[in-house]
């Protein structure tokens, strides 16, 4: 008995909506677990180790420390209200509690305490301005830091629902996976990434929770933040603020290696692309460019100059596709190229109603873009 068309079922259901949303989910819940347990992953980084996703517990930057450290302090002094306060409660449930010898008669009250109110006013002010000293020394250190002139710079435009990444000291844009160069604890060797986030629709929040905290990124505005990870690897984000239907599938990769590594990275992504050399892949950048690809995606030097979608110049470099909603190989890359509503329901790329021939070759043309 032949298996069932899954694909076929998905574009043609009439429950496709409720199909395709399930689908997305499911591919959701496989990518947090490949992320989590370190499954090998294809394109530029994917030998290095790989951190635990959303760990904010196990901080690997400096500014992600400090925030890991006053939040300890934070999680200490309300760990301390709350055993006092039920410590109290407590006792005395046991202490005035009924007994049997008690009269009906209503015990002596109290009203008017100075000493009473003073303390249950005056005890919480000091306690939240001792928390609001703490935390805002910790944002002090953290935004008002003096980063040295040779920091990196890498700015981040934030759109629905994937990440446009630009390297303006080197000329390069990629997406929805930035790569920097380790840092160091010592601060006469270490380099730190500067990050200029910005939107080019909603809002929306860049957050890598074990290399910093969460910084919006707002339409008409500019934002800035920096990260000096100590450890090489492939750290897991996302978007932190809802942003529409894909905004669960707005994932981001932090991949840190070494800065010889990460020279060399930048001397391939600056390096020409080769043309296409079979005549599946000639034929696909013929299709490429006879469609509507063009309108929304750039390619090197090419007449492709699209501003809407992600820059495929040298996509196969890359680890996964659509913002980290599958890992890149080829069937994710045919599959996204027929019809990207089925791993990304909802995404700004629409089916394209290509033959089967006609996607087989414009994936293999893709495939040359490395």
């Amino acid at each position: 008995m032949n298996s069932p068309n899954w694909n076929a079922w998905l574009t043609t259901s009439p429950v496709r909506a409720r199909g395709l949303s399930f689908y997305s989910f499911l591919t959701t819940c496989l990518m947090m677990a490949v992320g989590m347990t370190g499954v090998h992953a294809q394109g530029a980084g994917a030998d290095l180790p790989t951190h635990m996703v959303a760990d904010m517990f196990k901080p690997l930057s400096r500014p992600a420390e400090m925030i890991h450290e006053t939040s300890l302090l934070v999680l200490v002094i309300c760990a301390v209200i709350f055993f006092v306060v039920a410590g109290l409660l407590l006792y005395i449930v046991v202490r005035f509690r009924k007994k049997a010898t008690d009269n009906t008669q209503e015990p002596p009250q109290i009203y008017g305490s100075t000493n009473i109110e003073l303390a249950w006013t005056v005890i919480p002010i000091l306690i939240t301005v001792v928390l609001i000293l703490v935390t805002s020394r910790t944002i002090g250190e953290v935004q008002n830091a003096k980063l040295p002139e040779d920091a990196l710079q890498v700015r981040v435009v934030g759109h629905q629902w994937w990440w446009e990444v630009h390297y303006p000291q080197y000329g390069i844009i990629t997406a929805n996976e930035i790569h920097i160069p380790v840092s160091s604890k010592d601060p006469k060797k270490a380099r730190p990434t500067e990050l200029i986030l910005q939107s080019a629709d909603v809002i929306h929040s860049f957050w890598v929770p074990q290399l910093a905290g969460k910084t919006d990124l707002i339409p008409n505005r500019t934002n800035k933040m920096w990260v000096d990870p100590y450890t090489i690897g492939t750290y897991f984000g996302n978007c932190a603020e809802y942003c529409g239907t894909q905004h669960a599938n707005m994932l981001l990769r932090v991949i840190v290696d070494t800065p010889e590594n990460f020279e060399k990275w930048i001397a391939d992504q600056k390096a020409p692309v080769p043309p296409p050399q079979t005549a599946q892949e000639i034929e696909g950048r013929r299709l490429y460019y006879a469609n509507a690809c063009v309108n929304c995606h750039t390619i090197g030097d090419s007449v492709s100059k699209g501003i809407f979608g992600p820059d495929l110049t040298k996509l196969m470099t890359r680890q996964t596709i659509g913002a980290g909603v599958a890992p890149l190989n080829h069937e994710n890359l045919l599959s996204w190229v027929r019809d990207p509503q089925i791993l990304k329901v909802g995404c700004l790329m629409p089916n394209m109603q290509l033959l089967d021939n006609e996607a087989e070759a414009i994936t293999a043309y893709l495939e040359t873009l490395k």
